[in-house]
């Protein structure tokens, strides 16, 4: 029932938007399922006040079909146990001297985490975001490890790193629609226990198993530049210029091991804020993301359109259609000229288009159905599109672009076109030119 104090034009507003919110993830919503998705935090998070938000979007995510492997830290958990035991940590770097005394407090961390995030996973509470959830969590010694040894002069003991994971064994599980719950720790094939990073566990884990994501929650909003700024994006090379420009802190830990996932075959690596409510949904189900991005290369590509592109040029220029700015196309005229198109895509999703119809025999072409998304009009998307169609213009041996416009003349003037005549149009579109329209014309030299 809604509250009675909701005025109806608030209420309508609110609709309004949870609609253009919730049909904006579609897209997302239907690549994802299936999907599989490493998930890795530090002890710290399952600590703080965000850690339930967090296990109720696990189970959203888990009821649209992603598959999840999650791994978790305890290293607040360990140094709470070594303090009560009068033990004192040592590090070497930021990895932990792990004698056997040491393993015994990382052994009762693990048990005392593993069942806190069972026991939440496990919650089906009326009234909840986990309300009738039936989630099954697995386990195992998927993970076989190694010492470390020595490093610089210091031998860690009982300290390893990942020497190989049962992807066959974690993608059963996965495929029996459970989700499977990794913790810090490796098994030798000489029985040993060795103390491990959730960083070392998650990325070897993702790359072996074949994960769509690996995504990192931690104490920053994301990658950081020299500026201060968040990158929402990175490709891997990238990543690796602004490693040594890190500040201590998480992004400095887990941006190493989301660029070897990356190498080895996971499409993508997050790192985003695990104190920000929602930031796990925000990330995956928008197309901007909340936080830092890691691919193998660019998420942009300018190339030829296909009719598998229609619907999302249409969404582009339907609004500049009802506004008057560009001539209406029908779906099918656009389909029949699919080939005139060309289009920028970015991470799956069309953000500007455009059209070249080239006029036989006259050396010319006119450029047509220049449209960019909004929300992406100050990213200078425009004038790759025109670049872009000077060069397909030069490649074909033209030697003028032609634009006619009522609304943008400033714009292509700035960008070095000419304001000319009906009468320097070619002869073929001046019979159709619309003087009820009365569109501006400018032409541009591309020879």
């Amino acid at each position: 029932m809604r509250k009675p104090s909701q005025s109806p034009r608030r209420r309508k507003l609110h609709d309004q938007q949870f609609v253009d919110w919730f049909r904006s993830t579609t897209p997302y919503i239907n690549a994802f399922g299936g999907k599989v998705f490493v998930i890795a935090f530090g002890g710290d998070v399952v600590d703080s006040d965000t850690f339930t938000g967090l296990v109720h979007d696990f189970n959203l995510l888990e009821s649209l079909g992603v598959r999840l492997v999650i791994v978790h830290g305890v290293r607040p958990h360990v140094e709470r146990r070594m303090v009560r035991a009068e033990l004192e940590g040592r590090y070497v770097g930021d990895l932990r001297v792990t004698d056997a005394a040491a393993l015994e407090c990382v052994k009762e961390a693990v048990g005392e985490v593993r069942c806190e995030l069972e026991a939440a996973l496990s919650m089906g509470l009326p009234n909840t975001p986990m309300a009738g959830a039936d989630i099954r969590v697995s386990g195992g010694n998927f993970v076989t490890a190694q010492p470390i040894g020595i490093v610089e002069g210091v031998d860690l003991q009982f300290t390893g790193r990942v020497r190989k994971i049962d992807a066959v064994a974690i993608n059963n599980r996965l495929r029996d629609e459970e989700i499977v719950l990794l913790s810090p720790l490796g098994y030798s094939p000489t029985g040993e226990i060795f103390n491990l990073t959730v960083e070392d566990v998650a990325a070897a884990t993702a790359a072996a198993i074949g994960a769509d994501k690996l995504i990192f929650l931690m104490d920053a909003d994301g990658v950081v530049d020299a500026r201060g700024g968040v990158r929402p994006e990175l490709t891997l090379a990238e990543a690796e210029s602004l490693l040594p420009e890190l500040p201590p802190g998480d992004a400095r830990i887990y941006l190493p091991y989301a660029i070897r996932a990356c190498r080895a075959g996971v499409a993508r690596s997050h790192l985003i804020n695990a104190a920000t409510d929602g930031a796990l949904l925000s990330e995956v189900f928008t197309h901007d993301g909340i936080g830092t991005m890691l691919t193998a290369s660019g998420l942009d590509e300018l190339r030829e359109a296909t009719i598998d592109d229609v619907g999302g040029i249409l969404q582009l220029i339907e609004p500049l259609e009802e506004q008057g700015v560009l001539v209406k196309r029908s779906r099918e005229r656009l389909e029949q000229e699919i080939d005139r198109f060309f289009v920028l895509e970015h991470d799956g999703l069309i953000l500007a288009c455009g059209a070249m119809y080239p006029f036989d025999g006259e050396a010319a072409a006119e450029l047509a159905c220049l449209a960019v998304a909004p929300a992406y009009r100050d990213a200078g998307l425009g004038d790759r599109m025109l670049r872009f169609a000077v060069t397909r213009a030069r490649a074909q041996k033209l030697k003028r672009l032609f634009v006619l416009t009522t609304q943008t003349t400033h714009w292509f003037r700035e960008r070095g076109f000419v304001e000319s005549d009906v009468d320097d149009l070619p002869e073929s579109k001046k019979r159709f030119y619309n003087w009820q329209r009365r569109s501006k014309v400018l032409i541009k030299r591309c020879d």
